[in-house]
């Protein structure tokens, strides 16, 4: 699977974004996808993904905030973030797996980055 991220861009605290992650290739249905982020001077961190199954996780920090979605005939997943705050801040990257799981290193197939920036 392909991946290609976008959406990034500048937001002020309170405000909202949308991610997207296009995805090519003809099994995107069968794959686990999730977003991850990596801030500046720290590790790569999970952030949501999404099941064949549509079923969503998320990291304890964006829960309430962020929703995660996919459209399996367009072969794209959102990231919905609202009410950002300042430790958003960070390149956000999809990924492509097929466990279920928030561990990086399950991810086979990853999207060039995005970057969010959320003035304080």
């Amino acid at each position: 699977v392909q991946l290609q991220a976008s959406g990034g861009g500048l937001a002020q605290a309170g405000g909202s974004l949308r991610l997207s992650c296009a995805a090519s290739g003809r099994t995107f249905r069968n794959y686990v996808v999730g977003w991850f982020r990596r801030a500046p001077g720290k590790e790569r961190e999970f952030v949501a993904r999404t099941t064949p199954g549509t079923v969503s996780h998320y990291h304890d920090s964006v829960k309430g905030r962020f929703t995660i979605s996919r459209d399996n005939v367009k072969k794209i997943v959102y990231l919905q973030m609202n009410n950002l705050k300042p430790e958003d801040t960070a390149v956000y990257y999809c990924a492509s797996a097929l466990s279920d799981s928030g561990w990086y290193i399950a991810y086979a197939d990853w999207g060039q980055g995005t970057l969010v920036t959320v003035s304080s």
